[in-house]
């Protein structure tokens, strides 16, 4: 990778037309420069061309030499790539369990994309997919815009319709959290799931209520103003007493940290609880955890099936490439569809937490 890397490198540096479009504005305005001396005076017309012949000249070999530079970082680059990443044929077999099953593929593709919250570009892929397909058309007047996005998926409207709610819920809620530092959204969805939350054994509502804690007492959205820090130390006192009672049963210890760590206000980052209040990736460790939960309460994987079978499939597949290519040698083929080699079982069910 160290070759790949240095290419990669000089292409960053070179591998760019600020230069080539530097010498061409200069061709450009020398030529502009030219065009007004001539309109100014039309007696000069034939000696301003006759000067202009050689910087013109030397502007476009400066600009082929900036292209010709430009175009041996991108082979040399390219160059690198093929000898790294060499190319390799997929394997191929008779016994392809999908190939007779397109609709499947389909609608795994659809559902991940409602997962993501792309409900127009699912509707849009479908409706492509489906073109040859025999597909009910919406109704005049029909308030739902899914209709025919639901047929194809296989799924009760009612069911779509909740489905869409919930996910748009949630990708509102990630928005605030992430973007704005806004947890007051998460916190109100895990208030009024606290129930299901609990019998999972989730911490969730607890590290919402945690972070905004942290997020007060470090000055709100002006952590740099020592007025701000100064007001928030009190407002994220006033928010515990006020929302930490409940949790005494399974938090309190976590809860005593947060109220040790007062003492050590001027100097937190030098303090034993360091890691509470600066905590970089705290943000996002909370909206996976949000996301997992969300998606748990609904029946569903925090991960997209299609992204988890993606995965196995790409670990797979060197494998089953050097598998094939032994085979190939040896003159033998697989029995059935169902055989894996050892590896490949292991690998899978790794990944999905079969039992082998």
């Amino acid at each position: 990778m160290e070759a790949l890397f240095k290419e990669h490198d000089k292409l960053l540096t070179k591998g760019n037309l600020s230069k080539s479009v530097e010498d061409v504005q200069k061709t450009i305005d020398l030529l502009k420069r030219a065009r007004d001396a001539v309109a100014a005076n039309h007696s000069i017309a034939s000696l301003t061309l006759a000067k202009l012949q050689n910087p013109v000249k030397q502007s476009f070999d400066a600009v082929n030499s900036d292209l010709k530079e430009l175009h041996k970082v991108l082979g040399d680059y390219s160059k690198a790539l093929d000898k790294k990443f060499k190319d390799k044929p997929l394997p191929t077999t008779d016994y392809d369990a999908l190939s007779s099953h397109p609709s499947l593929i389909n609608r795994a593709i659809a559902m991940h994309l409602l997962r993501e919250g792309q409900f127009s570009v699912a509707s849009k892929f479908l409706e492509d997919a489906t073109i040859d397909a025999p597909r009910i058309e919406p109704k005049s007047g029909d308030s739902n815009p899914y209709a025919t996005l639901e047929h194809d998926l296989g799924i009760d409207s009612r069911q779509s319709e909740a489905l869409r709610e919930q996910f748009s819920n949630m990708y509102r809620i990630l928005h605030e959290l992430k973007n704005q530092r806004n947890l007051l959204p998460a916190i109100a969805w895990a208030r009024s799931n606290s129930k299901a939350l609990e019998l999972r054994g989730s911490n969730l509502e607890f590290e919402l209520g945690r972070l905004q804690f942290v997020w007060l007492f470090s000055g709100g959205p002006y952590p740099n103003d020592h007025k701000s820090v100064v007001e928030g130390q009190s407002l994220a006192l006033d928010y515990a007493r006020r929302e930490f009672g409940h949790f005494q049963g399974r938090y309190l210890r976590e809860i005593q940290q947060l109220s040790g760590a007062i003492a050590f206000c001027p100097n937190l980052a030098q303090s034993p609880y360091r890691q509470i209040f600066h905590n970089n990736g705290a943000w996002d460790d909370l909206a996976n955890s949000f996301t997992r939960e969300f998606c748990s309460l609904l029946g569903l994987s925090a991960d997209s099936p299609l992204y988890i079978a993606t995965t196995a499939g790409a670990i797979a597949l060197p494998t089953l490439v050097k598998l094939q290519t032994i085979m190939k040698e040896k003159r033998t083929e697989w029995t059935t569809q169902h055989e894996l080699p050892v590896s490949s079982i292991f690998t899978l069910s790794l990944i999905f937490g079969l039992r082998v």
